[in-house]
Parts: structure tokens; C-alpha cells; sequence
């Protein structure tokens, strides 16, 4: 936990907040903070700032809070990923959210098996969940939107569209495409990353007829979460 997240409920006053539960416990635990100490926060989708340790025990902590800091900008990307196995969505979520990606969709295809989509990680107190750890590992306060697109059809033809306006760059990772990723991308992108297997074909040519160019990581065949990792990667400007 790189910075502690504050939210609304957490304060009784503008300069003051206090915690419990599972933030506390990591306090206590890993940073072995004492009365005094002053310690990175933020509030969620505010500032971020610093705060100071008025009193410490194993039920309650407080804080005298000073927020003079945005958080760091969005990366201007959207990730339209194919819903993975709920125990890899878990991982990514996290990490899409360190990176800064500003809008992930979970979208359907016809590898994805049926039972994911009703898999308890879906649940947007999960979702949240991984998003705030997410957070919190980056020293970020602004949650990215997260969608769920569970028919492919309509999504692509009614939804896509409009996600593509404005000139955003869309690429679809889909190995054999002969055209290698790009590095260093400026300006707003949407990228598509398919199902362990990839998508099928007629998947990859409606996402096309969209706007989205195929590229290629390389000969060797990535995991989702491997390649969602190395893409975002090769893309954002470093």
C-alpha cells in the first residue's frame, strides 16, 4: 500500500479522518507507524496530500489530513479485453488500474466460456475491490470505468463506434497479423486483446470493420494476462 485511500465516510472533519478494518491492520503491520508519523493519502477521485498520525491503536486510527496534490493523469486508453478466467481477472484489474488505464470493457467472445460471466469476481463490489488495490500500489485516487459488454454482436456494431470517435487509434493484438505492436503511442487508443486462444475470425473481422488494425507481439503465444502486460507495455508513452 503506497498510499492510503481515504473516502467521504472516512472523515468527521475537512482535516481530519479515521480508519479501521483492513487499512489500519496494513498500517500496523507493515509500516509500523507510530503517533506522529506522517503517511502519503488521498481521497478517492480528490487529492492526494499527506497525513499525520494523531492517535494509533489496534481499533482505530486518526488522522490530520492536508490534500494539496491531484493524482497522476489517465493514460488516454481504452482496453476492450475478453473476459478472462476470474482468477486472472482479478490480477488484471489491478494491473490495468496501476498503469493508469482510464476505461476497461470485459467483452464476450465465443472462447470465453459462459460460466465466467457468472462468476462472483463480476460483482462490482469485487470489481471495486481490485480497483482500490490497484490504487493504491500506483499512488492514483481516480477509479478507471470499468464495462461489461456480455454480447459481442451489438457491442461491437452499436457500442464500438462511438468509443473510436474522435480519431482514437484501435489495435487488436491477434498473433499472425504480420504488422509488428507499436511503441510509445501518443494520444487516445483503444486496444483489443482477445480470449486464451485468441478470437475467431469472424470476431477478428467485425473488430476490423470497426476501425481496429491487427498487430503482433512476436512469434511465441502470450497468456491473457502476460500479454495485456507487455502491450500496455510497448504503448504507453514511457
Amino acid at each position: 500500500m503506497n498510499l492510503i485511500l481515504l473516502e467521504a465516510g472516512d472523515f468527521s472533519a475537512p482535516d481530519l479522518a479515521s480508519l479501521s478494518g483492513r487499512r489500519l491492520q496494513h498500517v500496523l503491520a507493515v509500516h509500523r507507524a507510530v503517533v506522529g508519523d506522517r503517511m502519503r493519502v488521498g481521497v478517492l477521485d480528490g487529492l492526494m496530500g499527506e497525513g499525520e498520525i494523531l492517535h494509533l491503536d489496534d481499533q482505530r486510527l486518526d488522522l490530520r489530513v492536508r490534500l494539496d496534490t491531484p493524482p497522476p493523469a489517465k493514460a488516454p486508453v481504452i482496453l476492450l479485453l475478453a473476459l478472462p478466467r476470474p482468477k486472472m481477472l482479478k490480477r488484471i484489474l489491478q494491473m490495468v488500474t496501476t498503469l493508469g488505464v482510464e476505461e476497461l470493457v470485459l467483452l464476450n467472445s465465443y472462447r470465453v466460456e459462459k460460466s465466467f460471466w457468472d462468476s462472483p469476481w463480476l460483482r462490482p463490489e469485487a470489481i471495486r475491490e481490485q480497483l482500490l488495490l490497484g490504487l493504491e500500489q500506483a499512488r492514483d485516487t481516480v477509479l478507471p470505468r470499468v464495462t461489461l459488454a456480455p454480447r459481442f454482436k451489438p457491442f461491437v456494431e452499436d457500442v464500438l463506434p462511438g468509443l473510436m470517435a474522435d480519431g482514437r487509434r484501435g489495435l487488436l493484438a491477434h498473433p499472425g497479423s504480420g504488422e509488428s505492436c507499436p511503441c510509445d503511442v501518443a494520444g487516445p487508443l483503444l486496444l483489443a486483446i482477445g480470449p486464451e486462444g485468441g478470437f475467431i475470425p469472424y470476431e477478428v473481422e467485425k473488430l476490423r470493420e470497426a476501425g481496429l488494425s491487427s498487430v503482433e507481439l512476436g512469434a511465441r503465444i502470450l497468456r491473457v494476462e502476460t500479454a495485456v502486460a507487455v502491450t500496455l507495455g510497448r504503448l504507453l508513452p514511457t
